[in-house]
């Protein structure tokens, strides 16, 4: 017996909706980016994007553990000299709060052309309304996926 291979036109996207009020930044995002990736399907293949879409709400009430609130620090540089710049998660959280989940999921997905296709498919709303109720997303907890 061969092991099924997806091919790139066979997939077809699902829709997931998820509610971050409730969750912890880092175990949402480890769920998330296998969602995205395609992982929770037994027709996952490596170099094929079987992934799903996900839609996230509320993100400005995600929850993080310890002194993070205060201590994470998320940096960039803009090209200048001296242009590095740093804000911690409490900044983070009163000016982009999508940001916070946006660059957690980014990183725990594969730097590859895939791994941005793979980012494309991921809507964050900081706020409870979404523009994806055309799509009908399926409501998706995000404690009941099986982790590994």
């Amino acid at each position: 017996m061969k092991t099924p291979m997806a091919k790139r036109g066979e997939v077809t996207p699902r829709w997931h909706l998820v509610d971050a009020e409730q969750e912890l930044l880092g175990r949402a995002a480890a769920r998330i980016s296998r969602i995205l990736q395609g992982k929770h399907r037994p027709t996952w293949t490596p170099h094929v994007d079987t992934g799903d879409f996900v839609v996230v709400i509320n993100a400005e009430k995600i929850h993080v553990t310890g002194k993070k609130e205060q201590d994470k620090i998320y940096q960039w540089y803009t090209g200048w000299h001296g242009g590095r710049k740093e804000r911690t998660l409490r900044q983070v959280r009163a000016t982009k709060p999508a940001l916070m989940l946006q660059s957690a999921v980014k990183r725990m997905l594969p730097k590859t052309r895939l791994g941005r296709s793979m980012f494309t498919k991921l809507k964050i709303y900081a706020g409870a309304e979404h523009p994806h109720e055309a799509q009908r997303p399926e409501p998706l907890a995000l404690n009941t996926l099986r982790k590994d």
